[in-house]
């Protein structure tokens, strides 16, 4: 008796797990949402196992981007956390939107994606010619900023994650921008312009395509693959 109830439970295990593997398969595609009054929502599952997910209300826009999986007839979506140890370069000159200088005794490094917005949660370290230095983390506007004597002259600049235990990336700061006491440093992840909306996310799997499991998440509708 005690090997026929083994034998089924492994049967029945089996039969999930290759039903859970069928799933799988069918679902990767570009899903719509649809049904939702004013609000544009689209999910792409793709068959390596990642997804892009936006949504479109008014003047708000959130998006996401990581992996998918099926969990026990769900899509689970998991974000991807942010880069602690992102890359940087400087702006171009014809990225630089900023022309106004800085006030003279004050040092601002701007650090985004160029017309796309600021990353802020970045480490910038100020250095002078003749080696004084000043640490600021920048802003949600993407501005770190520091107070330093009329006297000194910007000389590079040091920037990494603030979290990151990596060695600082140092740019020598360009005369234009030594002159007017403002730099912009470009963040080579455009993700991180861009913070992802939720750390994870359940869809139910139904006949016609996907819904969000949480009755109380945004937006609801069925999710319809095209």
């Amino acid at each position: 008796m005690k090997t026929i109830i083994t034998t089924l439970m492994f049967s029945c295990l089996a039969h999930g797990a290759f039903a859970e593997s069928k799933a799988a398969e069918s679902l990767p595609g570009h899903y719509y949402l649809q049904g939702a009054h004013e609000v544009g929502s689209e999910l792409l599952l793709s068959k390596d196992g990642k997804f892009q997910w936006m949504l479109s209300y008014g003047s708000v826009d959130k998006y996401a981007q990581g992996t998918w999986q099926v969990d026990k007839g769900s899509v689970l979506l998991l974000s991807t956390p942010p880069n602690e140890n992102p890359e940087f370069r400087l702006f171009t000159e014809d990225e630089m939107r900023i022309r106004k200088p800085a006030t003279a005794g004050i040092w601002v490094a701007i650090v985004g994606v160029p017309s796309v917005g600021p990353t802020p949660g970045v480490e910038v370290k100020f250095e002078s010619k003749s080696g004084k230095t000043l640490t600021a983390v920048n802003a949600a506007n993407g501005e770190a900023i520091v107070n330093m004597p009329a006297s000194e002259e910007w000389a590079r600049a040091g920037l990494r994650g603030v979290k990151s235990k990596k060695d600082w990336q140092w740019f020598v700061i360009p005369a234009e921008r030594k002159k007017d006491r403002v730099a912009a440093f470009a963040n080579k992840d455009e993700s991180q312009a861009r913070p992802s909306a939720f750390e994870k996310l359940q869809f139910k799997i139904e006949d016609k395509g996907l819904r969000i499991s949480d009755p109380k998440a945004m937006p609801q509708g069925l999710y319809s693959k095209q």
